[in-house]
């Protein structure tokens, strides 16, 4: 696994909406491999191979994680902040921060004391960032409102083949299709290939939908996390077992052709690799219910990685079911013409 490349995307700062760090990782990554890389207004990077093939398939994973805005700074220098996507706030208080700002990263912490976690409805207004500041002039000299902030978290490795870091949800997607393309190529891929890091999935799934409409795509395959129930607060009546180590999980949903799920699974079983199998009562929570209904409509599959303690600051997945997944998608772009 390419280990140099994935730790680089999960080190970037990507607040939804503010992507620029990692779609910049993507494309320094990409431009040895790909045939053309485009970006648009939005930040969204597609990186190409076979552009000239009338088949066009469409590779989307979201380069944006969940996290914090500033809002405010106040007289006292601490900082006020509103949410980015669907943060627990009550992981935050006591939490080491970085914020991404114009002159580069300043560290801080959310602060904390004992009975602020006896407040059941705890929400972002009640919570401050402290970065040292002497007072809120002395704070704006270092951060302004609108800049990003995230958990200064590590990537560290596990035992068995887990590893853990901030925002798996959904660098390790980008990741993906991206050593995918490289694969499918050294394999002899023929089809157009149109691997997408899209901006905005936590908040409006606009990057996918904006990508789908201008690549106009025969089909599209969606690499996004999803629960695995082998930990606690989850239940295998939701969705169904899946577990980490037991490959890439596909979806049976009602936006998803069951054609491209036999496809998929006729190319994992030539490949050697297991697949899960989840369901979904309507939509996926995904690029892929955007990407769904854009031009004409679009045919997709959803492959997924399973994914401990989402949206959490501890994250967790395991390596093999992540070379799993490049392997099945890169079989799968192979086969498919």
């Amino acid at each position: 696994m390419n280990e140099v490349f994935l730790n680089q995307l999960l080190s970037c700062i990507s607040v939804s909406g503010c992507e620029e760090m990692v779609q910049q990782a993507v494309e320094e990554e990409m431009k040895e491999y790909a045939d053309e890389i485009r970006s648009d207004e939005m930040e969204n990077r597609i990186c190409v191979l076979n552009p000239k093939s009338q088949e066009k398939i469409l590779l989307c994973a979201h380069a944006d994680e969940i996290g914090l805005l500033i809002t405010n700074v106040k007289a006292d220098g601490t900082l006020q902040f509103t949410s980015r996507g669907g943060i627990v706030v009550g992981s935050y208080p006591g939490q080491q921060v970085k914020i991404k700002t114009e002159k580069g990263i300043i560290y801080g912490v959310v602060e904390a004391y004992r009975k602020i976690y006896e407040n059941k409805e705890l929400k972002t207004k009640d919570l401050v960032i402290d970065i040292g500041a002497k007072d809120k002039e002395d704070a704006l000299t270092m951060v302004k409102p609108g800049d990003p902030v995230v958990l200064d978290t590590q990537i560290r490795k596990m035992a068995n083949g887990k590893f853990t870091a901030r925002a798996l949800d959904d660098r390790i997607g980008v990741f993906i299709i991206m050593e995918a393309l490289k694969r499918a190529k050294e394999k002899g891929c023929r089809a157009g290939v149109y691997a997408a890091s899209t901006v905005a999935e936590e908040t409006l799934s606009s990057g996918a939908y904006w990508v789908s409409s201008r690549v106009k795509p025969t089909l599209a395959v969606v690499v996004d996390v999803t629960f695995a129930t082998d930990c606690m607060g989850e239940n295998t009546a939701d969705t169904g077992e899946v577990v980490l180590g037991g490959g890439p999980v596909l979806c049976n949903a009602p936006g998803i052709q069951k054609l491209l799920n036999k496809k998929m699974e006729q190319s994992a079983a030539k490949a050697g690799i297991k697949v899960q199998i989840e369901a979904a009562r309507g939509e996926t929570w995904t690029d892929g219910d955007r990407i769904h209904l854009s031009n004409d409509g679009v045919p997709i599959v959803l492959v997924s990685i399973p994914l401990r303690y989402m949206h959490m600051p501890c994250e967790v997945a395991d390596e093999k079911d992540v070379e799993d997944c490049i392997e099945l998608i890169a079989q799968f772009l192979t086969d498919y013409c």
